[in-house]
């Protein structure tokens, strides 16, 4: 029945005119804390469900000195990335003068960004957020609504046949005259061939709805998060492609690729892909590598040793238009022997994580020391956009003196929920992608030189968190972040200290 009245309000305004009366991983929403010019600001997007859409853009500014602040929508690349409309003015709040929010139409689905003009005390700044906009779902329509519609186009269409009925039966009748039986006959006629025509243009209408309907079900299928292929070579050597589907043709759509093609993919903080292997049911066990491009469409992971297990895979890349993907598997793996972690991999494993969830706010690390997590009171809440800080001590409990950049960030946090149906990789920037993040500075009026030093030092000029010049960095790490759904949590925090990565877990109930 849903088709017929979808159709129908369509139908409905055809007839009336000629009678005479919807990648992180269920994860949508952005956020983001850095600077606009001389504020600071922690900004919110709230993706909609459908494109087009209504997206809600919350700030907060840190200082109590910004008066006014707009924002507009645009692409993050290509054509209109540079050509901004107007701004549309955030409502302050009364209560709370350093928190604006505002509605803003996402009108096509891909990389997109939100650009954040603040004004205050020490004149303008300007800071642009990358947004994935993408469809999640296809809407159900409303049951009462569904009945009515169903109503009316019973009505229109049967009144349609009795009104051209009547009109060759009694048109050109005098007032009082009765019509003939050959006038009967001809009504009769045209009632049938009108019935036909109805029935024949409701048909129509029906298969054209349900194309439409057909295509956007594609596209809320595309820009779900792909399928990974996986396969291990030889022993040790995991490799990683995107798994073709029916969903995935060749034809052209969205003005991006028809696909993601991870031969085209670009560096994110100095890496094509992130990986991430986690050990299944339990999460007792994590690797964060980092794959090598062969053959083009395919990545392949020198695996280091590894239990024997069935592990999840989440698999993260950007392409070239700053559009962030999460490739999602599962793999059976045997005990491997593999080579030692190098470079920018990391390894954690631990206890499993339970059900009800025993919360924790401390973490060990090998060298004796603790990753703290500096919780807020009260209970966490799914929606609710929170900064999340961890302080770093060393084996005296004094505050690390040790901190360096990991991936030219000051950390780096996974939120994993209990049943995997979540998986968000975030950085003290916030849940943007830091190569989408980029580009989307690279277009904000007078960044020229903070992008060139961005390129001179890697990341540096796009942290959240301010990077010194020289010596250690501060031994604190935030997040900012909301919990998309209620459920159980593991969180993991990666950080670097004196050329060691190292990994705190805390476990978290929401509400």
């Amino acid at each position: 029945m849903r088709s017929w009245t979808q159709l129908f309000a369509l139908t409905t305004l055809s007839l009336a005119a000629v009678s005479p009366a919807r990648a992180h991983v269920g994860s949508p929403d952005v956020f983001y804390e850095g600077n606009a010019g001389p504020y600071r600001l922690f900004v919110t997007v709230r993706v909609p469900q459908v494109i087009p859409g209504v997206a809600e853009i919350q700030i907060r500014s840190e200082s109590s000195d910004v008066h006014a602040i707009r924002v507009v929508p645009m692409r993050l690349a290509g054509p209109g990335s540079n050509l901004p409309p107007t701004p549309d003015l955030a409502s302050q709040s009364k209560e709370d003068p350093q928190f604006f929010t505002a509605s803003l139409w996402l009108m096509e689905s891909g990389a997109l960004q939100v650009r954040v003009i603040a004004v205050g005390a020490q004149g303008q700044g300007e800071v642009s957020v990358p947004v994935p906009s993408s469809a999640q779902r296809t809407l159900p329509m409303q049951k009462p609504l569904a009945g009515l519609l169903l109503a009316l186009m019973l009505l229109l269409a049967v009144g349609a046949v009795f009104i051209v009925g009547g009109i060759v039966r009694e048109g050109s009748l005098e007032g009082g005259e009765l019509p003939e039986e050959a006038r009967k006959r001809r009504a009769l006629r045209a009632m049938v061939i009108t019935a036909v025509l109805v029935a024949a243009l409701l048909y129509l209408g029906k298969a054209w709805w349900g194309s439409d309907a057909l295509d956007f079900q594609r596209r809320v299928d595309f820009f779900r998060p792909p399928p990974a292929a996986l396969k291990l070579v030889d022993g040790h050597r995991l490799e990683v492609r995107v798994e073709r589907t029916d969903n995935r043709t060749e034809r052209q759509v969205f003005r991006t690729s028809p696909y993601l093609r991870l031969g085209d993919v670009i560096p994110d903080h100095g890496h094509l892909m992130h990986l991430f292997l986690f050990r299944i049911p339990e999460l007792d066990a994590m690797w964060h590598l980092h794959p090598d491009q062969i053959a083009g469409e395919t990545f392949v992971a020198d695996l280091p040793g590894i239990p024997a297990g069935r592990y999840q895979v989440f698999a993260d890349v950007v392409d070239p238009r700053g559009f962030p993907w999460t490739l999602v598997g599962t793999i059976d793996l045997p005990r491997i022997a593999g080579k030692a972690l190098a470079g920018d991999d990391s390894t954690w494993s631990g206890v499993p994580l339970v059900t009800p969830t025993v919360e924790s706010t401390n973490s060990p690390i090998p060298d004796g020391g603790y990753i703290v997590w500096r919780r807020p009171a009260g209970a966490l809440k799914a929606g609710v956009p929170l900064e999340f800080v961890f302080a770093v001590e060393d084996k005296d409990g004094r505050p690390a003196r040790d901190m360096e950049p990991y991936m030219g960030m000051a950390g780096h946090a996974e939120f994993v929920r209990s049943d995997l149906s979540v998986f968000a990789h975030v950085h003290p920037a916030g849940s943007v992608s830091m190569a989408a993040l980029e580009l989307a500075q690279a277009g904000v009026a007078g960044d020229a030189a903070a992008m060139q030093d961005t390129m001179s030092m890697p990341m540096s000029g796009a942290m959240a968190m301010p990077m010194p010049a020289s010596g250690p960095l501060p031994p604190e790490v935030r997040f900012p972040y909301g919990f998309p759904q209620p459920g159980d949590y593991r969180i993991f925090v990666q950080i670097k200290r004196a050329g060691r990565i190292e990994t705190g877990v805390f476990d978290a109930h929401v509400q």
